[in-house]
């Protein structure tokens, strides 16, 4: 049964580590095109909805929001609390 509820968060995180990931990949296009860009605040709900795997690595290989400093300590500040949150609800389904 642990090992069932380990494969669904995993594959939850991939799904919405891609769907995060097209999300950055996206506005990369739209700021080089000139067209409508995505809100930061909708890319840092992505990541926060545990998408920040995908996040972390457009923001590598894409170079997308990688130096803007006030973007990366909000994005991180997400990490933390999804990953706090992961801890408290394994945390709670053992007890």
């Amino acid at each position: 049964m642990i090992d069932q509820a380990v494969q669904a968060i995993a594959a939850f995180y991939a799904c919405a580590s891609v769907v995060c990931y097209a999300a950055y990949a996206l506005d990369k296009r739209a700021a080089r095109t000139g067209r409508r860009r995505t809100p930061e605040q909708t890319l840092l709900l992505l990541g926060l909805a545990c998408g920040w795997p995908g996040a972390f690595l457009a923001q590598r290989w894409l170079r997308h929001k990688s130096s803007k400093r006030a973007f990366q300590m909000k994005f991180w500040f997400t990490v933390v609390l999804n990953v706090a949150l992961l801890g408290v609800a394994v945390f709670a389904s053992r007890m």
